[in-house]
């Protein structure tokens, strides 16, 4: 009778000295996983290098009709160095853009612009000057039509023809997805209709160049702000903007301030006026 009770018990104490060794193990491997990633999270601190910069926009807009407006964009950039903290210590950028939007609904938006880019030591480029041509398509969707919170899928595709150190252009495609979410601040009890905040994140994806880099994936940015109108058909925007770009061997990470002056129906003098309703998708775009 003993040896058929010890048989089950001799199993039992075998099966528990086995899931102690799991256990322990599985432990073991946890911690070894915590450790390697907390010295891959301080490589990767330790090979980014870390810029503040200044980004500086105007955009001109005349309404056509209530499907079509045309805008004009001009732009500067400035930044520091990894050697130097300053945020106006180098030009970066300028640019200047045109644009042409048309409105096939209220919640749709489908964009198209040509641009030219002055880029001198830009930070994710290879190289110290690089002009570049650029064109784009983008669309843009409301997803909420009578919600004060306005939400805007935008996703673009732009066509970057960008001059390398042999005086070639070198073609680059990009990929840009946006999400951005408006807010009026009336919305939080404050009795005002000329404010509000707003936030977004977009995703960027390259294809490779000489230039560019190898990186499929290009960069992460983040934005948080407020705007508000000065009078009818001028509005001002102030930003506080994030960018991570995975480079190898060091990534970059921007912090942005970024301040944006619009000038609605700047050319009445030039085109016969006309003033749009604004629709669902504008007022996603910060056009309360």
């Amino acid at each position: 009778m003993g040896s058929c009770y010890n048989g089950p018990l001799k199993l039992l104490h075998m099966h528990l000295e086995k899931r102690n060794y799991f256990r322990i193990r599985g432990s073991f491997s946890l911690k070894i996983c915590c450790l390697l990633l907390f010295i891959g999270g301080n490589q990767v601190q330790a090979q980014t290098d870390k810029l503040n910069q200044f980004w500086n926009e105007y955009d001109f807009t005349k309404d056509l009709s209530q499907k079509w407006v045309l805008q004009l964009d001009a732009g500067l950039v400035t930044s520091s160095t990894p050697e130097d903290s300053d945020i106006f210590h180098n030009i970066t950028q300028f640019y200047l853009r045109g644009w042409a939007h048309y409105y096939p609904s209220e919640r749709w938006k489908v964009s198209v612009f040509y641009a030219y880019y002055s880029n001198q030591n830009v930070p994710e480029l290879n190289q110290r000057k690089a002009p570049e041509f650029r064109t784009a398509v983008q669309a843009t969707y409301s997803l909420l039509k009578s919600s004060p919170l306005k939400i805007n899928l935008r996703a673009r595709i732009e066509d970057r023809h960008i001059e390398n150190d042999d005086h070639y252009l070198e073609a680059v495609e990009r990929f840009r997805f946006q999400i951005k979410a408006v807010c009026p601040l009336t919305t939080f009890g404050l009795k005002t209709k000329a404010m509000y905040v707003f936030a977004s994140d977009e995703l960027f994806f390259k294809t490779k160049s000489q230039v560019s880099g190898p990186d499929l994936f290009d960069r992460n940015r983040a934005s948080l702000g407020l705007g508000f109108t000065v009078i009818e058909n001028i509005q001002i925007e102030a930003a506080y903007a994030n960018e991570i770009m995975p480079r190898d061997p060091t990534n970059k990470m921007v912090n942005a301030i970024q301040l944006k002056g619009i000038f609605n129906n700047f050319f009445p003098t030039l085109i016969k006026s006309f003033k749009r309703k604004k629709n669902a998708v504008d007022q996603g775009d910060g056009s309360l």
